[in-house]
């Protein structure tokens, strides 16, 4: 393997690793798997705060990035780099 493959897989586990704590941070909304372990007992009182907007465009942010390590190792390994 050449070190480019190395580093994008090696970033690619860790932004898999945010994106996944960061997906189970978030407050369930109900009507989804969130009601199945029981996060659908949350009221309709509550609006969404300043951290539950910055937590939502965090895992944008992370998504995006993920999505870009996919495709790079994507055109890393189209251009014979992986072998």
């Amino acid at each position: 393997m050449t070190w480019p493959v190395t580093t994008l897989s090696i970033v690619l586990i860790v932004l898999s690793v945010i994106l996944t704590a960061f997906i189970l941070l978030h407050k369930g909304r109900g009507g989804g798997l969130s009601d199945l372990f029981g996060g659908g007992m949350t009221t309709g009182m509550s609006g969404t705060s300043v951290a539950e907007r910055n937590l939502d465009r965090l895992t944008i942010v992370v998504a995006g990035l993920w999505v870009l390590c996919v495709a790079g190792l994507l055109i890393l390994y189209g251009m014979g780099a992986g072998a």
